[in-house]
């Protein structure tokens, strides 16, 4: 009895020290960013406006080809609109990436940190994560869809939880149709 409580004892140490000291493998896969695109499109009362951000760096992590995190870095000094020319497209460029909006001369970068995911089906998954803009970190849930070397997701941002709050109804009375959405949309196509 004691050789087989013994014998047992030790099955249960190897057993313990093994999964203790095994490994997932995770693949990280570093995000093709000249070839991947990240659009954003705000909206206000009278209409809406967007453009694009570039991608400074990212990369996707899987586990036995499912995915498993995630972690990008945006360059919101390169934020520009794409639905205006000349004159007023600079004016909202440089509207945008002064303090009333995104403050990019103190905040040059925006980041998400992938923290839970969750696959929904075949090739596509639940994701919440760490969205830091303007220094303000927020958990955001989103989806993203994987085919083959390619990703695609969508995120409705709430600017104002990042004190991005210019031309918010939600914090300022009276100013009608000159009101501008709290939420924005970024949609992103990426290769990896």
């Amino acid at each position: 009895m004691k050789k087989t409580i013994k014998n047992l004892a030790i099955v249960a140490l190897v057993a313990f020290t093994t999964f203790s000291f095994t490994n997932v493998d995770v693949e990280k896969k570093e995000i093709k960013v000249e070839n991947s695109k990240l659009v954003w499109k705000g909206y206000k009362v009278a209409g809406s406006h967007e453009g694009t951000i570039a991608i400074k760096s990212g990369s996707l992590s899987f586990s036995d080809e499912k995915l498993v995190g995630g972690e990008f870095v945006v360059d919101m000094t390169t934020l520009v609109s794409t639905d205006l020319e000349g004159e007023y497209k600079g004016k909202l460029e440089g509207h945008l990436k002064s303090d009333d909006f995104f403050g990019v001369a103190n905040f040059p970068t925006a980041t998400l940190v992938f923290k839970d995911v969750k696959a929904t089906g075949k090739n596509s998954y639940s994701v919440t994560g760490d969205l830091t803009i303007k220094g303000k970190t927020n958990p955001i849930t989103f989806s993203i869809s994987i085919y083959g070397s390619k990703a695609t997701a969508t995120l409705k941002v709430d600017r104002t939880l990042y004190d991005v709050k210019y031309g918010s109804a939600s914090f300022f009375d009276g100013i009608k149709d000159k009101a501008i959405y709290d939420e924005f949309d970024l949609v992103s196509d990426l290769q990896f």
